[in-house]
């Protein structure tokens, strides 16, 4: 199977895994990674979270596996690497982002039976250990108290003390918010480098789960109306015209304009 074929079948099996119904966070994450690099070997991976899994008994445990037995941490000197967001590169590299960080923690306790939470925290994703006042820090290893967490919120967004610091921002997500994060992080690399060749993979397996917006839409289709496939480009946009209503007319207008290129 050449590389554009293991491509397509990564997606595939990614919008199988989003239909059935909460999608099960290492897999989806596998599958983003698969699509990214189609050599990629997941069942390696797999292996490779089991064994860092083995004699895990508490978080400390976790996390002087992870980070100073093993040397995970975050890369500082290249942070929108694309390879920073798959999974596999990640167990490869023993660097990434904060959220492929996060998904790692949360997977190798899962097999240790260690119960950890991730955590969509806004510039700065994190892990909660279950039934603690504390919070990880997957790009540091560090254990952060709410103060230290806020603080690290002003620091990834910018933003003031004008801006209340909400406890929502540490409240658990979805399998789903993070697959969405995951491929929101990668969106906005691709579209910064001009790679319309990963960009069109991340939009279709964006458009596979919740919150999509026209924007993401519009952009799949003019993706595929740059490869000549009018028809297709027009298709996507009626189609989605339909379950945005809000922007069903900037929709159609778009579409009307690829089959105008039809005649």
């Amino acid at each position: 199977m050449d590389d554009d074929a293991a491509r397509r079948a990564a997606v595939e099996r990614f919008l199988a895994l989003v239909a059935a119904g909460e999608p099960d966070l290492l897999e989806g994450a596998l599958e983003i990674a698969r699509a990214a690099d189609p050599s990629a070997d997941a069942e390696q991976a797999r292996a490779e979270i089991d064994r860092l899994a083995v004699g895990i008994t508490d978080v400390d445990a976790l996390v002087h596996r992870l980070f100073v037995e093993e040397g995970f941490h975050g890369d500082s000197e290249d942070y929108y690497d694309p390879r920073n967001s798959s999974l596999i590169e990640v167990l490869g590299r023993r660097t990434g982002i904060p959220i492929t960080l996060a998904v790692l923690c949360v997977e190798v306790g899962r097999r240790a039976g260690v119960a950890l939470e991730p955590v969509g925290m806004p510039g700065h994703f994190l892990v909660h250990p279950v039934g603690s006042a504390r919070h990880l820090d997957p790009f540091t290893g560090e254990m952060l108290d709410r103060e230290q967490c806020e603080r690290r919120f002003r620091e990834s967004t910018g933003l003031g003390p004008e801006v209340a610091f909400d406890d929502a921002f540490l409240a658990p997500v979805s399998s789903e918010a993070v697959l969405v994060r995951m491929l929101a992080n990668l969106r906005g690399i691709h579209r910064t480098r001009g790679d319309l060749a990963q960009l069109g993979w991340v939009l279709r397996m964006r458009l596979a789960l919740p919150g999509v917006s026209a924007v993401e839409v519009a952009e799949l289709a003019e993706i595929r109306g740059r490869r000549a496939a009018f028809g297709e480009a027009a298709a996507l946009l009626e189609h989605w015209a339909e379950h945005l209503p809000r922007d069903a007319d900037e929709l159609r207008r778009h579409a009307r304009r690829w089959r105008a290129h039809l005649n």
